[in-house]
Parts: C-alpha cells; structure tokens; sequence
C-alpha cells in the first residue's frame, strides 16, 4: 500500500506541497500520495483523526490550524514546545507526534540572503506561523526582535513563551530595520499593511512567509516599489518541506533541485 500524505488548512487551494513532496518522492525512489485538503474550522480535529483513522501517515498543518494542532498532539518536539504551535504530524506507537518544521526551514532560506547575527528584526504577526520561527531566529543570534501585530493583546501573550522578544504597535516603531518578516495573512488576502517607509533602510530585507507563483505577494510588491529586496516563502516552504519529508521518511531529498523547478514554471 502507498503511503498516504496531505496537508490540511483554510484556504488550500495555493498550496504547492503536493507536487513538493511528489518531487522529493521521485529524487529518493519513495512511493506516496500527498494532497491538499480544506478543513472547515469546525472540524479540524475530526478531520486529523480520520485521516490518521484511515491509514494516513503524515500530515502538514498550515493556516489557521498549527496552535490547534499543537494542542491536539501526545508527544511533542523540543521545536514544537518552544513553538506551541506545529506543522508536521504523525502517529508513533500509537501516539500523535509534532514537530514544527517552520523555522529551520527559514533560518536555512535567510542563510542565501544575510547573515542574521545581530541583526535588528521586525516580525509582523503573532499567531501560528510567527511563533513556530521566534525560536529559530533567537538562535540565530540576532541582536533584537520586535512584534508588531494588529492586535496588541495577542502580540504580548507570545511574551510569556519567548521573554526576550519587544512588542510595539508599526506607528511607534521609530528604528529601521534589517530584516522584516511577514508572517500575517494579508499577503494571501492582498492586503495593504500599512508598514512606514520610516522602517526601512537601502540594505533592508524584506521577507514575506506566504508565496505566490503568478506574480509577487502584496508584501514583496511593496518592498520592491520602496527600492528594498523583497523575497516570498518559496524557499521557506520547500525546506521546511524537505525537513518534514525527512521526518516521516528518514531521507533528506535534494532542496534546491526541487526549489530551481519551482522559481522556473
């Protein structure tokens, strides 16, 4: 039998996991199915253990759904207690396993563009996708990392997991910045954020979690239109992809070959 694969979220429709993970089967020889399944909110939980109910043996978890998904986990990874949210799961001796995949698959992206030690970072959002990446980053040795979110409340909540981290609503922030990451959905939405030019200096780079294919993210768009490097999640998603991959089938498939097809169709 094949081994069964899916990657769960609202919306899904844009995801480029299963011709991912269909690459990195054929790179290794591994037989599997991955797919892309839409989740009413109601039902996320019912849907996770039905899939595993029926055989399936691995699933990604993206939007809204990775603190939930934390939550419904057994066993747990270091990354993924640090995050407490998640992205990859799977059924071990009849426990529900988690990791998050999130940040390592960033940290080894950003390694092409900068190098982050004392870097002065900017973080927009504060739900699922920004914390499975606050841990990596403070790892990464950056000199300070600022929380910008909409909702002021929920931006100081992610204070009581990662004490070293600044909250600060974007019309207060007086510095710039060398880094800036997206990791709200109003990229998918094509939403104007409102970020001040102020925050930004000729060597910024701004770096946006979401992706699109077709043309650049609303993000990417306006860091470029601002003279500033704007770079989308592509290479994010397909390394944390690889490290998934490796969790669930003990081989690292080749990223750069996968990620070359990706930027050329």
């Amino acid at each position: 039998m094949i081994n069964r694969f899916a990657v769960m979220g609202n919306p899904i429709s844009h995801s480029l996991s299963p011709l991912i993970h269909q690459r990195f089967a054929e790179q290794t020889g591994i037989e599997l199915s991955y797919e892309k399944l839409l989740v009413p909110e109601a039902f996320f939980e019912a849907q996770v253990l039905d899939f595993f109910t029926q055989g399936g043996k691995g699933l990604n978890i993206t939007l809204p759904f990775k603190q939930r998904a934390f939550a419904m986990a057994r066993v747990h990874t270091p990354r993924a207690l640090q995050a407490k949210a998640v992205n990859t799961l799977w059924i071990s001796e009849d426990q529900l396993h988690a990791d998050n995949t999130d940040g390592i698959g960033l940290i080894r992206d950003l390694g092409h563009y900068l190098n982050l030690a004392e870097k002065q970072v900017l973080l927009l959002g504060a739900g699922g996708a920004a914390r499975g990446i606050i841990g990596p980053l403070l790892d990464a040795g950056i000199g300070k990392l600022i929380i910008a979110n909409r909702t002021e409340e929920k931006a100081h909540l992610l204070r009581a997991d990662f004490a070293q981290i600044l909250c600060s609503p974007l019309s207060e922030l007086k510095n710039d910045f060398d880094l800036i990451i997206n990791a709200t959905s109003a990229s998918l939405m094509e939403e104007d954020m409102g970020i001040p030019y102020s925050l930004l200096k000729p060597t910024t780079l701004c770096y946006d979690l979401a992706y699109n294919r077709q043309h650049p993210t609303a993000f990417v768009k306006w860091a470029k239109e601002q003279g500033v490097v704007g770079v989308d999640g592509l290479g994010m998603l397909v390394e944390q992809a690889a490290e998934a991959f490796f969790i669930w089938n003990g081989i690292m498939p080749d990223v750069p070959a996968v990620l070359r097809e990706l930027r050329q169709t």
